[in-house]
């Protein structure tokens, strides 16, 4: 099962959506990474880093950042993993934070590829609310 990490600057918010997540799908691996490790706001590449391991898996993970430094840390992380062979792959989501945290873990649940995930999560990159 592909897992998915959940970046935000704020633990609250990423342990919140991950938390949410588990309502649509509760078989998902997900893992959250918010926050700084002294509980402020920021993103930390050592969370990132032990959230990709810990729900990796030969199907790999994708990974759904809420916006600005979360994506250049997470990018450096995975840049990092890809130089020491990681065993599973790893590829970023562009998506809306939560929208694209509920998709990914129902599709993870069902079973879905890593591919054919990250392509439904550009996809509603532009859908419209109203």
């Amino acid at each position: 099962m592909v897992g998915v990490v959940l970046v935000s600057h704020s633990k609250p918010l990423a342990d919140a959506l991950a938390d949410y997540t588990k309502m649509m799908a509760p078989n998902a691996r997900v893992a959250a990474a918010g926050g700084l490790e002294d509980g402020s706001f920021g993103t930390s590449s050592d969370k990132i880093e032990d959230a990709i391991r810990k729900v990796a898996s030969p199907d790999g993970v994708v990974v759904l950042m809420d916006m600005g430094s979360a994506v250049m840390t997470t990018k450096m992380v995975v840049s990092d993993l890809e130089d020491e062979d990681f065993e599973a792959p790893v590829k970023l989501a562009d998506c809306p934070f939560v929208e694209g945290a509920v998709e990914a873990t129902v599709q993870a649940q069902a079973g879905s590829s890593l591919d054919s995930i990250v392509g439904d999560l550009s996809n509603i990159a532009t859908t419209h609310k109203l």
